[in-house]
């Protein structure tokens, strides 16, 4: 289960985010690209975007229940 404690500084103020727990596997930014984004030079997952259409919405909540190590987070600020 995400860490709200633990999110990544880049994740945008919001419900959704994604914490330290990120292995840069690639399902969040694949299942939800609006949303999700890769930091380059740390190797991880981060939310750019919250959703603002309930297509996007639906699509964070399939990368959340995805995610293999359980990294993403719907508990954000504003949740």
């Amino acid at each position: 289960m995400a860490e709200l404690d633990e999110k990544w500084p880049e994740n945008v103020k919001g419900k959704f985010y994604v914490d330290e727990q990120c292995i840069d596997c690639d399902l969040c930014r694949e299942t939800a690209p609006e949303n999700f984004t890769r930091d380059e030079d740390g190797g991880y997952s981060f939310v750019y975007k919250q959703p603002t259409s309930e297509e996007e919405l639906e699509l964070c909540v399939e990368a959340l229940e995805g995610c293999p190590v359980e990294a993403i987070g719907d508990d954000g600020e504003d949740g």
